[in-house]
């Protein structure tokens, strides 16, 4: 038994999800020259927050770090003769509002790099579920055009080959650091 509300021990749980995949990230900064990462971004005029932003030759990643229980599943329902949706299930759990948070966050993003000049930059969006209950083989899917995986999953993508050289990087970074100061 605790005296603390439900809400306040979900928070505490998400804030170690997401301190422990900034830890690796910026051991991966520290690892690979051309990896850029901005931790605990604000989104202006709002008290939301962007959890991750890293900058690599692949692109921009928008990363939101989750923490929960249970195995990440897609549920596809519908198709012939209704609507086709899919559904980011977790265990039991329905969190698809998790990806409408980043497809909002990625917009934000879009946005403020269209207002630098820099619209075609892809920007892609991840839901990285970290100590989730993961197969041992394959498991990563796309859900609505997020990527749902696993930390070192998502180092894997920052580290695949792109367009971006080592300066765009760097340009990209700090428009994307003044566009999104510090939490």
């Amino acid at each position: 038994m605790t005296d603390e509300p439900q809400s306040t021990r979900a928070w505490a749980t998400g804030a170690r999800g997401e301190e422990a995949l900034g830890q690796r990230l910026d051991k991966l900064r520290l690892s690979h020259p051309g990896i850029y990462v901005l931790h605990d971004r604000r989104i202006p005029r709002t008290t939301a927050n962007i959890d991750h932003i890293a900058v690599s030759a692949a692109g921009v990643f928008v990363i939101d770090a989750k923490k929960y229980q249970g195995r990440p599943s897609l549920r596809v329902e519908g198709g012939l003769f209704r609507p086709r949706t899919e559904n980011l299930m977790v265990g039991s759990r329905d969190c698809t509002k998790q990806v409408n948070g980043v497809h909002k966050q990625v917009d934000l993003v879009r946005s403020a790099l269209k207002s630098a000049g820099l619209e075609q930059i892809h920007v892609h969006g991840v839901l990285c579920f970290v100590d989730a209950d993961w197969p041992l083989i394959g498991g990563a899917f796309i859900v609505d055009g997020v990527h749902v995986l696993w930390p070192r999953k998502a180092v894997d993508n920052l580290l695949k080959p792109g367009e971006l050289n080592d300066q765009g990087a760097q340009h990209i970074h700090r428009t994307l650091a003044s566009s999104f100061p510090p939490a």
